[in-house]
């Protein structure tokens, strides 16, 4: 009898060009590079939003941010909505998450609870590790410097730890139906791993991208704030990016996903394997640092290969985040739930046939706990696998070709020929509908009523006029339509 196995590898702020097949043979990647050899790389995949838990939302709930409540970190996600470790479960599915999760409305380590539906025995947040470790550890575990004081053993590191368990599930599960998640904290920051991955970048320099140059002077005011006086002094010549640490926790997660690859191999030669990782960092582009609210390539453009379905191919479709939960309740012949709100790419996986006319890509706020980082930030983008047309309510809005302009440094939001007209309108169309039919509660007219193309016939206080309610029938009763008492007998109707 065949055994159908996910396995699931993600990792933490790891931007498409920190892994080595995706172009740069400076990037010390080789089982990453490996596993594109033996399935497809995914050349154009965005996250939903570039921010943690947001990120985590599309991967493991199946709806955007915006659906659950999850569009900030630390603000954990509604009661009503379910994940898809719940979902899979209860369809004879073992599910088993190891490693940082960031759903759980806690601190940036989490609760150190399992979540619904994940196999107790192996649930390891960032909180159970700190909880095995000292104070003295505790502390030097989240100091960078810790790296040159003393000699870090891999045993010390929180990924080393993850794949341990990993390894011990392969192990002992081999006989089992399972979804298997790993999921690593680096490289993200503060930045942790043995001497022997880091030091080969000593000196190294980071390539220095056009868009490092970017004044800001057309984009929009917030992001100029973001970038600040300190951050613009990367539009010099002479600037330069040696950031080892960040890239030795990059070879170092590499490490730790062959060492799960490997056991894999042995047992769970048949498993489906995806690995992606949450979302980049802006390390300078366009004068900016970290992710935050925007929809640069260098943020949302996020690594992705899949293993099961041929061997060296390279995927060059827009891909989202979004389609990964509808793709595996596929991949385990699960029916998928009305509430997902991607669709599968499976037939792509089996034929390379385009599945998305568009991705979308959203950001609300970067953290509930900290008054910073921008604040309160509504932002709604779309990307049809050439341009970019990005809403920033409470600022200018951007458009970006990026067969032309590929370093996104030309706004052409503000173009009137009669081309750049028409993409604007249907870019604006797309990205209105995906607001509605995925009941944004953030949707309303003002994001039609744009200067660039003033929508302004739902500009009233009954905006369209419709009703939009729930349909998750699988772990709640049918919605009742206000009017009657009764069940709705449809979902989306007029008011």
């Amino acid at each position: 009898m065949k055994h159908r196995r996910v396995i699931f590898i993600m990792t933490d702020s790891q931007r498409a060009d920190m892994v080595g097949c995706y172009g740069n043979p400076d990037m010390r990647t080789p089982n990453l590079n490996r596993l594109a050899e033996e399935g497809i790389r995914f050349d154009d995949a965005y996250t939903t939003q570039p921010v943690c838990q947001p990120a985590r939302v599309g991967l493991f709930t199946g709806t955007y941010p915006h659906s659950c409540a999850g569009w900030s970190n630390s603000m954990g996600i509604s009661d009503n909505v379910q994940n898809i470790g719940r979902r899979l479960t209860d369809k004879g599915i073992h599910c088993a998450y190891i490693g940082k999760w960031h759903l759980d409305g806690g601190d940036y380590f989490g609760l150190g609870r399992a979540a619904d539906g994940w196999d107790k025995d192996y649930w390891y947040d960032m909180r159970n590790y700190l909880e095995e470790l000292t104070e003295e550890e505790r502390f030097l575990s989240r100091q960078t410097e810790t790296m040159e004081i003393q000699d870090v053993r891999d045993e010390f590191c929180y990924a080393h730890r993850c794949s341990d368990r990993a390894i011990d599930f392969l192990e002992k599960h081999q006989e089992e139906d399972y979804f298997l998640v790993v999921s690593y904290d680096e490289p993200h920051g503060p930045f942790l791993c043995p001497k022997r991955f880091w030091e080969p970048y000593e000196g190294y320099e980071f390539p220095h991208s056009a868009n490092m140059m970017d004044t800001l002077e057309d984009k929009p005011e917030y992001q100029r704030i973001w970038a600040g006086d300190t951050y613009m002094a990367a539009a010099r010549e002479d600037f330069h990016i040696r950031p080892k640490y960040y890239l030795g926790c990059n070879s170092f997660a590499d490490y730790e996903i062959g060492r799960v690859l490997a056991v894999a191999g042995e047992y769970a030669e048949d498993a489906v394997i995806i690995y992606t990782s949450d979302h980049g960092d802006m390390q300078y582009s366009h004068s900016l640092c970290g992710k935050g609210p925007a929809a640069y390539q260098e943020i949302t453009r996020i690594p992705m290969i899949v293993k099961g379905f041929g061997a060296g191919k390279v995927d060059k479709n827009p891909v989202s985040h979004i389609n990964l939960p509808p793709t595996i309740f596929d991949i385990f012949n699960v029916e998928k739930p009305k509430v997902f709100e991607g669709k599968s790419i499976m037939e792509e996986l089996e034929s390379g046939r385009r599945e998305n006319d568009y991705v979308f890509i959203e950001f609300g706020r970067y953290e509930v706990d900290h008054d910073g980082f921008g604040g309160f930030q509504l932002l709604r983008a779309v990307f049809d696998g050439r341009y970019k047309l990005s809403i920033n309510l409470m600022g200018t809005d951007e458009l970006y070709d990026l067969q032309s302009d590929p370093q996104e440094m030309v706004n052409r939001i503000d173009r009137t020929d009669s081309e750049m007209v028409a993409v604007k309108k249907r870019l604006h169309e797309a990205l209105l509908q995906n607001m509605y039919d995925t009941r944004d509660p953030f949707r309303g007219y003002y994001w039609e009523d744009r200067t660039w193309n003033p929508i302004v016939k739902h500009k009233r206080w009954n905006g369209r006029g419709m009703t939009r309610q729930r349909e998750n029938e699988e772990y709640e009763p049918r919605q009742l339509d206000y009017r009657t008492g009764l069940p709705m007998e449809n979902a989306v109707r007029k008011k």
